[in-house]
């Protein structure tokens, strides 16, 4: 079984931060200033995802736009279906008020 490449992206993305969080809070100066260990495992932790995780971050770019590729496609498919079921007299409905009437009723 294949996990998707966005569970596995965001899975490792975690541990890059939850790792080097653990880490820091066995240091007994982070122990007391716990939210400067969060800033540093947050900032460890893009640092590593910036060098180590740029193949996983690749693949999940390419499933969605994979993604919003087909589903443009469907759209236009559904446009084009809408556009082929409207008869062809019903191009005259769109044209404003002041379009229907000719030259002669707009001297009057």
């Amino acid at each position: 079984m294949k996990l998707p490449p966005v569970l596995v992206y965001t899975i490792l993305r975690l541990l890059a931060f939850l790792v080097p969080l653990g880490l820091l809070l066995l240091l007994p100066i982070f122990r007391q200033n716990w939210l400067l260990a969060v800033v540093f495992a947050a900032l460890i932790g893009l640092s590593l995802s910036l060098i180590f995780l740029r193949r996983p971050l690749e693949q999940v770019s390419t499933e969605i736009q994979a993604r919003r590729r087909r589903r443009a496609e469907r759209d236009e498919d559904a446009e084009d279906a809408e556009a082929d079921a409207t008869p062809a007299g019903d191009a005259s409905a769109d044209e404003g008020p002041g379009e229907q009437g000719g030259v002669a009723e707009r001297g009057q």
